[in-house]
Order: structure tokens, then sequence, then C-alpha cells
């Protein structure tokens, strides 16, 4: 093969690999059994919609992933975010309105003592500023990316380090 043949393999290739890699890439749309999270502690149901996905994804992993990558907590690896972890605190945490109200005044596991000095909350929003521009529509679609995200990754959300 002579080097002018094989130059213009290569270029062909690039320029090739180039025109496809800029074509518009389109997310899997997740169906409504998937996006259906429990609501109160009721057993009331909501159907996130698909923005409400993408947004609560974007606020959870720039205002949350820090200390709760996968569904860990990395100050008490204990505790996760997995639907088991969630509904066994007291109060239980499993249901977006009980999410909302933990991200607005968290208290321990045990739910006895206000945690809100050293966990970031809408209540201590002045110690911990990304929290100060979250609106309630935020909290909610974050309630919904942590609850969504065992039907999407299975045992993996919560699973600790043999995943993360």
């Amino acid at each position: 093969m002579s080097k002018k043949y094989y130059f213009g393999f290569l270029l062909g290739l690039c320029v090739s690999f180039l025109s496809y890699s800029s074509q518009p890439v389109q997310a899997v749309e997740l169906d409504e059994d998937i996006r259906t999270v429990p609501l109160d502690s009721k057993g009331t149901t909501t159907i996130l919609s698909n923005e409400q996905v993408k947004r609560g994804k974007r606020l959870f992993n720039s205002t949350c992933a820090i200390c709760h990558t996968g569904g860990v907590t990395k100050t008490n690896p204990n505790v996760g975010l997995d639907p088991e972890s969630l509904s066994l605190a007291t109060p239980p945490r499993d249901n977006i309105q009980s999410l909302i109200s933990y991200m607005k005044s968290p208290t321990t596991y045990d739910g006895l003592e206000s945690i809100a000095e050293i966990h970031p909350s809408i209540q201590s929003a002045d110690i911990f500023p990304k929290m100060r521009t979250l609106t309630d529509e935020d909290l909610f679609a974050i309630s919904g990316h942590i609850l969504l995200q065992p039907k999407v990754v299975s045992e993996k959300w919560g699973g600790g380090k043999i995943y993360y």
C-alpha cells in the first residue's frame, strides 16, 4: 500500500469519525413505571416527568454527590440512600415529601436531634451556599432522583465500595 493511499484512507476515516461523532445523541427515555415513585407515607405515588428526572440528576450531582456518590453516605457508610436504609429511618425517608422535609431540616437517623449544622439543608443555607438557591421544585426533583435510582441501577445504588 502506498503512503499516499494510506494517508488518504486515514484522512477519510478521521473525517467519517468526526462527522459521525457530531451527530446529536438522544438519551433513553424512562417509561412511566420506572418514573413512578412514592409521594407520601400514605402510599400515594407520582410520575416524574422526563424534565424532573434530568433536573434531579443534575442537581443531585452538583449539590449532593460530593458526599452521596452512588447513594452511599461517605461520612457514615452504614447509612445510605438505598430504599431499605431510607425506610428504616425515623421518620421513614422513603418518599418525596419526607425527603424534602429532611433536606429542609435534617435530623439524625433516629430522628431525635437536628443535624442542620453538619448536613447541608435549607435551614442551614447560611453555612452551605449550594442550598441557598434550591426551590421546592428543586428539592422535589432531587428527591425523585434518589427514589428513582434503585430502579435504574438496582443494587448498585447505596451498595457501597464494591460498586464505587
